[in-house]
């Protein structure tokens, strides 16, 4: 599979699930088609933000099968790649990659946690990975709060000379870390795609360098996200500022601490704006209160969006 170009607004989605915690498999149809009504990069399928850690392997090849169906070739599909060690990635990659996926985020594994990690370690993982599939991948660049991994400049380097590695997804959720990923990447030899995944400072990311955004929220108010990044795209930043301050409520709302249930909030506001019928997560997530719901609304309003 030859390499592809990720660039724009990549909407990583949410999981619909039922009252008994199960894939909602005709509102993940109905959700699908309803994003592709925008000119979206791609889909981000079975990451963090659609629960995909706590989703069992055949769902995701379920949710990869049928979103492929809704799909097709309109837009590349990210699958998240996440397991526990090498051999069980490799199994996951290949049954993914036939399941429809153009591309893996690949999730840390507990094996590059601690310091110092040698670069070998996460190299010869991606490799593997990249060897048994004949998928690109997308580094991924997570904070620690959320059980990620943030690589040192050596590591970053080895990993971005893999043949196979088309882009990176830096979510450091801080601003000096991102600039200094930036930096370094784009001096490094062999060239690869950067995506913002800081929720928190989207438009900063763009304007500083990134090709695009593979974000969580960009499942709301992502016709607007879209215009932001043509708007930087064509140089005119104060039109784009303009929309970012009018969504920056709504993210501090949505990526409100505990930072972990902003798959519930994106949940529920896609409930108020009717895309979902639900807004059930897999425990051991929580639902939200009643209070965490009404803020929701609240902030949607104030973005004008509900």
């Amino acid at each position: 599979m030859s390499l592809i170009r990720l660039e724009g607004i990549i909407p990583a989605t949410v999981t619909p699930m039922t009252k008994d915690y199960r894939v909602d498999e005709e509102a993940l149809r109905d959700y699908i088609r309803w994003l592709l009504k925008f000119k979206i990069g791609g889909l981000a399928i079975n990451v963090d933000t659609g629960e995909g850690p706590h989703l069992y392997k055949s769902e995701k090849v379920r949710i990869l099968r049928l979103v492929k169906e809704v799909a097709g070739d309109r837009v590349p599909i990210v699958a998240g790649l996440q397991a526990s060690f090498t051999a069980e990635a490799v199994e996951a990659s290949k049954e993914f990659g036939e399941a429809g996926a153009d591309a893996f985020l690949v999730f840390p594994i507990p094996a590059f946690i601690g310091e110092p990690l040698p670069p070998e370690i996460p190299y010869s993982y991606h490799k593997a990975i990249y060897d048994a599939s004949n998928v690109p991948l997308v580094l991924f660049q997570l904070q620690r709060d959320l059980g990620g991994v943030e690589y040192t400049q050596s590591c970053l380097l080895r990993l971005a000379g893999l043949e196979g590695v088309t882009a990176i997804k830096v979510a450091s959720f801080n601003a000096m870390k991102f600039l200094r990923t930036l930096r370094l990447l784009r001096s490094a030899p062999r060239k690869i795609t950067i995506l913002t995944g800081n929720d928190n400072f989207i438009l900063e990311s763009l304007i500083l360098g990134a090709d695009g955004a593979l974000i969580g929220f960009g499942t709301i108010a992502t016709d607007l996200q879209i215009e932001m990044f043509n708007l930087v795209r064509e140089e005119r930043y104060r039109e784009a500022a303009e929309i970012w301050d009018r969504l920056q409520p709504l993210v501090d709302t949505i990526f409100a601490p505990p930072v972990r249930d902003y798959r519930a909030r994106l949940k529920e506001a896609l409930v108020q704006l009717g895309v979902l019928r639900n807004s059930y997560v897999r425990p051991p997530l929580m639902p939200l209160s009643e209070g965490e719901r009404r803020a929701v609304r609240k902030a949607l309003k104030e973005a004008e969006i509900l």
